[in-house]
């Protein structure tokens, strides 16, 4: 009965996702949304799916990493070069850009995931700064003056993209694999010594939360028209980061509604850069100091909505 109940929700939700499509789409397309409210709503998805695989991360296996604009910059990168020097696809350029991030995210993963905490955070963010000097310094991509690049992302291409990343990322954090990162989330020493491959487990979280980024990264190349190795500094990595905190470590809504919320925020302060990084820091400073677990703590929005069992003490009064 529950498996049933489960896939009844599950298509009730992409039923949902469809119409919801559509009726973008037939905004867009009818011009009733304009180029600003677009680009906007393109942001959001992009944050979302940077916030959720992040969360793969640092919320549910418990690595801190604080280089994920790393992964961001090779997604980003790649899929220009397969679109703007290569003359393929941009579908194609959008799964090479997954891949490139994932080999990268193995490439980080398989000697850094052995640190813990802090030295973990140090090295990542290591990781971060040496993509972005490295793309300064290649003149194939345009150095420090940047890569110009179609605009190619559409609503379509961000619909897809961003269902995937929550599909995908939610079963595997519902899955026997995802109880085994939260074993190691919650306390590494006792799942190893309960036989859980525990750096097979962190790599594989890594890798994975790595390739969503870097088709968040093709997404994003794709909306402007020209990509810049400042755009992929430590601050974004901070930026990102910020969106898995302020929802709740271990909530991939959380960060749904983080990454929607402060998105919005910053997109309308843009004309009052000083005003912005006031309310922004002001906003962080409060929550950090009345709510530190964040907007849902480790909840998720469909916990508000199950039914709470009966006390047998009340039933028998």
């Amino acid at each position: 009965m529950k498996s049933i109940k489960r896939s009844k929700g599950f298509w009730l939700l992409m039923a949902l996702a469809v119409i919801v499509y559509f009726v973008v789409q037939f905004l867009i397309a009818g011009e009733y949304m304009n180029s600003y409210y677009t680009n906007t709503l393109f942001t959001i998805a992009i944050n979302i799916m940077l916030a959720v695989s992040l969360h793969l991360v640092i919320g549910i296996t418990g690595q801190f990493s604080i280089g994920h604009a790393g992964f961001l910059a090779v997604g980003a990168y790649t899929s220009a070069i397969i679109t703007m020097k290569l003359g393929l696809p941009f579908p194609v350029a959008i799964l090479v850009a997954g891949i490139a991030a994932a080999l990268a995210g193995l490439i980080i993963g398989i000697p850094s995931l052995r640190l813990k905490g802090d030295y973990l955070a140090i090295a990542t963010l290591g990781f971060g700064e040496i993509v972005r000097i490295t793309l300064l310094n290649i003149p194939y991509v345009g150095g420090a003056a940047g890569m110009q690049v179609s605009s190619l992302t559409n609503w379509t291409w961000v619909f897809i993209s961003l269902l995937a990343t929550l599909v995908v990322i939610t079963n595997f954090t519902n899955s026997t694999h995802g109880r085994a990162c939260i074993s190691i989330r919650e306390n590494e020493i006792a799942a190893d010594a309960m036989g859980i491959n525990t750096t097979f487990y962190k790599v594989v979280a890594f890798a994975l939360g790595a390739f969503f980024a870097g088709v968040a990264g093709a997404l994003y190349a794709h909306n402007f028209y020209i990509i810049q190795p400042t755009n992929f500094g430590f601050l974004k990595s901070f930026d990102i980061l910020i969106f898995v905190v302020l929802g709740g470590l271990g909530s991939m809504s959380g960060s749904v509604i983080a990454a929607i919320l402060l998105t919005i925020v910053s997109t309308f302060l843009q004309e009052y850069p000083e005003t912005r990084m006031i309310i922004y820091s002001f906003v962080l400073i409060v929550m950090m100091i009345y709510r530190p677990q964040g907007l849902l703590g480790t909840k998720e929005l469909t916990s508000f909505f199950k039914k709470r069992p009966a006390v047998e003490g009340g039933a028998r009064e």
